[in-house]
C-alpha cells in the first residue's frame, strides 16, 4: 500500500474527492513531521507513537573498502507500535 492508495481509501471512506482525500492525508503527514521536528512525541490512538531519538555521533566502516568513516550525529525518527495495532497484524 503507498501513499495514493490510503488517497483512494479516504475518498471513497469520507465520499469526497481524490484531490481533497490528497490534501487531508498530505496535512495528516506535514502534521506528524512538523510535531517531530519541534522535538514533539506524536501520539495516534490505535496507531502507534511516532518519536524522535538523537544518534550519537560514532565510527563506522565502509563495507566496499574498510575505510573508517566519521558519521555525524543526527536525529532519528522512531515509531513504536500500539497494542492495538500489534495485534491486528498478528
Amino acid at each position: 500500500m503507498n501513499k495514493q492508495s490510503i488517497v483512494e481509501v479516504v475518498a471513497e471512506a469520507i465520499g469526497t474527492t481524490k484531490a481533497n482525500a490528497e490534501r487531508a492525508v498530505d496535512v495528516m503527514i506535514d502534521s506528524i513531521i512538523s510535531g517531530l521536528k519541534k522535538g514533539n512525541d506524536v501520539s495516534i490512538a490505535g496507531l502507534g507513537i511516532f518519536t524522535v531519538k538523537a544518534r550519537k555521533a560514532r565510527e563506522a566502516r565502509n563495507p566496499r573498502t574498510g575505510e573508517t568513516v566519521h558519521v555525524a550525529a543526527m536525529n532519528v525518527p522512531k515509531f513504536k507500535p500500539s497494542k492495538a495495532l500489534k495485534d491486528a497484524v498478528k
